[in-house]
C-alpha cells in the first residue's frame, strides 16, 4: 500500500484541532492518543493544537479559526457520531467516519445485525435487559459467554462468564455502562486485529496483527498499561488466513460506510480456523501500545506519516448548496 505524502501541503491544512479527552469512560486513553497525535503533527510542521470537548465548547473551534479536526476521542461523545454531527453543523472537516457510520459502528448490536444481514461472519448473540435474560442467554449460547455493554470500547464493563452464578454480576457490571447489554458467543482461538485505511472501493487493509495476551486476557490493563501482551506483526498466520481476514475486514468496513480509517477485531476459531468479526473501531487508539500505528509501520508508514495522511483526508459528509 502506497501513500503519496509529498503532495500534502502542510500550510494548506490550516489550523488543526486535535480533539482529545472528552466525556467517555475512555477519557484517559484518549488523552494519551491525542498527545501522541499532537506531537506527531507538530513534528511535521502542522499548526496543531489540543482541544478537550469536556472542558471547552465546540463552538470555540469556529471562533478560533480551526480549519479541520483530528478526532482522537474514544467511546461515547467522540466515536459515536455525536461530535461528527456537531462538526458537520460547524462545517469543520474531521478525520474518520461520518455520523451514521460512527453511530452504527459504536453500537455493537446494530453492527452485528448489519454484518449478519450482509452474510459476514460474527459470533451469535443475544440482547438482554435483565440478569434473568442473561442466564437464559448463557443457556442458549453456551459457556463461556461474553457479557458487555453494547456501546463501550476497550473491554470496559466486559465479563467472560463461565458459570450461571456469574450472570447476575456480569449483567450488573455491563448495565452500569449501558442499558443495552450484549451477550455474545465466545470464540476460542487466535485473537487478531486488522486496520483499514481509505474509503469505498479504495479502502485497503493494512497487515494483520496477532495478539497474545497473558492467559488470553486482553483486558483494559493489558491493552494500555502493561508490556506483557505480545503483538505479532507480521502475524505469523498462514498467508491464506491473513488474506481472508483482510478481505472480510474491508467488506465489514465498507458495509458500514466507514471512511478515513478504522480497525476491526477478529477471532479465528481454533476448531476450524474460521474468522469471526467482533467489532470495528472508527477512532482507534494512537497510544504507545496502539495497534494501527504498529500495523502501519509494517506497511512502511511511520506514526508521524500516518497522522499527517489521516489529517490530510479530513472531510465532511454533507455538502451545502450545489
Amino acid at each position: 500500500m502506497k501513500f503519496d505524502l509529498s503532495s500534502i501541503d502542510v500550510k494548506a491544512l490550516g489550523k488543526v484541532a486535535v480533539l482529545m479527552g472528552g466525556l467517555s469512560a475512555e477519557r484517559e486513553v484518549s488523552l494519551m492518543s491525542g498527545t501522541g497525535v499532537l506531537q506527531a503533527l507538530q513534528s511535521q510542521g502542522v499548526d496543531a493544537h489540543p482541544f478537550d470537548p469536556a472542558e471547552r465548547d465546540l463552538c470555540e473551534l469556529k471562533r478560533e479559526g480551526f480549519a479541520r479536526c483530528f478526532i482522537a476521542l474514544h467511546g461515547r461523545f467522540g466515536e459515536d457520531g455525536t461530535v461528527q454531527g456537531a462538526l458537520e453543523l460547524l462545517r469543520i472537516p474531521y478525520t474518520g467516519s461520518g455520523v451514521m457510520a460512527s453511530s452504527m459502528a459504536m453500537d455493537k448490536i446494530m453492527t452485528k445485525r448489519v454484518w449478519r444481514f450482509e452474510g459476514l461472519p460474527t459470533p451469535d448473540w443475544r440482547l438482554v435487559g435483565s440478569a434473568e435474560e442473561t442466564r437464559a442467554a448463557l443457556q442458549a449460547l453456551g459457556a463461556p459467554m461474553i457479557v458487555k455493554p453494547a456501546r463501550e470500547g476497550s473491554t470496559i464493563g466486559l465479563t467472560k462468564v463461565e458459570r450461571v452464578e456469574q450472570c447476575d454480576a456480569a449483567y450488573a457490571l455491563a448495565a452500569t455502562y449501558d442499558p443495552e447489554v450484549l451477550c455474545e458467543e465466545f470464540i476460542a482461538g487466535d485473537e487478531t486485529t486488522c486496520p483499514v485505511l481509505g474509503e469505498g472501493v479504495s479502502a485497503q487493509a493494512l497487515p494483520v496483527i496477532r495478539i497474545v495476551a497473558p492467559e488470553g486476557n486482553y483486558d483494559y490493563q493489558n491493552k494500555y498499561f502493561t508490556d506483557t501482551t505480545q503483538y505479532h506483526c507480521p502475524s505469523g498466520l498462514p498467508q491464506a488466513e491473513e488474506r481472508e481476514i483482510q478481505r472480510i475486514v474491508v467488506q465489514a468496513y465498507r458495509t458500514l460506510g466507514c471512511r478515513g480509517w478504522g480497525r476491526a477485531d477478529v477471532m479465528i476459531r481454533a476448531s476450524d480456523r474460521r474468522p469471526f468479526l467482533l467489532e470495528i473501531n472508527t477512532s482507534p487508539g494512537m497510544t504507545g501500545h496502539s495497534l494501527v500505528p504498529m500495523s502501519a509501520r509494517a506497511a512502511g508508514l511511520s506514526y508521524e506519516q500516518l497522522c499527517l495522511w489521516l489529517v490530510s483526508q479530513a472531510g465532511l459528509e454533507h455538502r451545502v448548496g450545489n
